[in-house]
């Protein structure tokens, strides 16, 4: 996979979707109002927006359809070309990646005339290979979504894309607006991250409830790339229950920083503790005292000394004793036994011999 793939690394992606129903006016209201949300908690976001070919995507059949929703509402908030050159380049003004769902073939070479820099595919199209093969004909970075798919399904795609050598990040999805807590499925990032562990996998979240959690349990659970809807309250307008208001996001951005806090560093190798920690360890840390007194050339075995706290500076640690040592000074019984005090390889390592100076009391 090329180092693309790391475009994927910590993205927010704000789904505009039809929340602008067909108004630039109010689609351009919202990348302003998330776009200050976005600088304000520094963090890497798309604005996504969805092209659809209205007068070919829909049968000219059925267009005039009040009761089929899809229909009606791909109707109602169709944009012209150039309302969507007006936004996208706001998003990138704004300090956004402009990105898109294409539902159609001519909404592919839509993206790549208006500069797009992330391509998504709906859990809808994700069998449908007429628009994959138009996507993967552009080159550009993908994140799909997995809802309702089957396992089949998203080995192909992730094959057909790693063939490509094209960037894919694989989001666990559940198809359902909006999507109670019960219904998340959440153990579904850790199979996505087992089976396909070339490729980014993220989140993409309908939920109406407590989305700080879920981007919580996300996280550590290894996702790297999350999606919600977005709007604005306005009069005249209805919210739908999945989509996130700007203070909402705000928290949702705090949530994921907080859980980025606490999970600390990557889970491919050991941390490094802090100094903070190590001095608190070293103030439990039993230290060596001669139990009786001993001269200077004696060879230490277990009977000659004793471990208690506290443990002093310079002193050896329970970490550090060995039996054998000589004593290259005698030591008075109840006193500390110095690394300075003995012939052994701990006392010949400078480095090693500061730190032991370092601790204790």
């Amino acid at each position: 996979m090329t180092s693309t793939n790391h475009i994927f690394d910590d993205l927010f992606v704000l789904e505009l979707a039809n929340n602008h129903w067909g108004k630039l006016d109010r689609g351009l209201r919202i990348v302003t109002d998330f776009s200050r949300i976005v600088r304000f908690n520094n963090v890497r976001a798309a604005i996504k927006l969805q092209l659809r070919d209205v007068d070919a995507f829909v049968h000219k059949d059925f267009r005039s359809r009040e009761d089929i929703r899809y229909i009606k509402k791909t109707i109602a908030t169709r944009l012209a070309k150039a309302d969507f050159v007006t936004l996208v380049e706001a998003i990138a003004k704004a300090g956004c990646l402009p990105m898109a769902t294409p539902f159609d073939e001519v909404s592919v070479d839509l993206c790549v005339e208006l500069g797009i820099d992330v391509l998504k595919l709906a859990s809808s199209d994700l069998n449908d290979w007429v628009l994959i093969e138009k996507i993967a004909t552009t080159r550009k970075p993908v994140i799909v979504s997995t809802g309702g798919s089957s396992l089949k399904d998203i080995d192909d795609l992730v094959k057909f894309f790693a063939n490509r050598n094209i960037p894919l990040a694989i989001n666990h999805c559940v198809s359902l607006y909006p999507s109670l807590d019960s219904e998340l499925e959440m153990n579904q990032i850790d199979f996505l991250r087992d089976r396909y562990p070339n490729n980014v996998i993220g989140f993409s979240t309908h939920e109406q409830t407590d989305w700080a959690t879920s981007v919580a349990v996300a996280y550590a659970k290894g996702a790297r790339t999350f999606e919600r809807h977005i709007d604005i309250d306005e009069p005249g307008y209805t919210v739908s229950p999945y989509c996130s208001l700007p203070h909402q996001v705000d928290e949702w951005f705090k949530a994921w920083r907080r859980t980025v806090m606490m999970c600390g560093a990557p889970g491919t190798h050991k941390r490094i503790p802090t100094q903070r920690e190590t001095d608190y360890l070293d103030g439990l840390v039993r230290g060596v005292y001669a139990r009786r007194d001993l001269p200077m050339g004696h060879a230490l075995c277990d009977d000659d000394v004793y471990l208690a706290i506290p443990l002093q500076k310079g002193q050896l640690s329970c970490r550090e004793l060995m039996r054998g040592e000589v004593l290259l000074s005698a030591i008075t019984a109840d006193a500390p036994i110095l690394i300075d005090s003995i012939d052994s390889p701990y006392a010949k390592n400078e480095q090693l011999k500061a730190l032991i100076y370092q601790r204790g009391l």
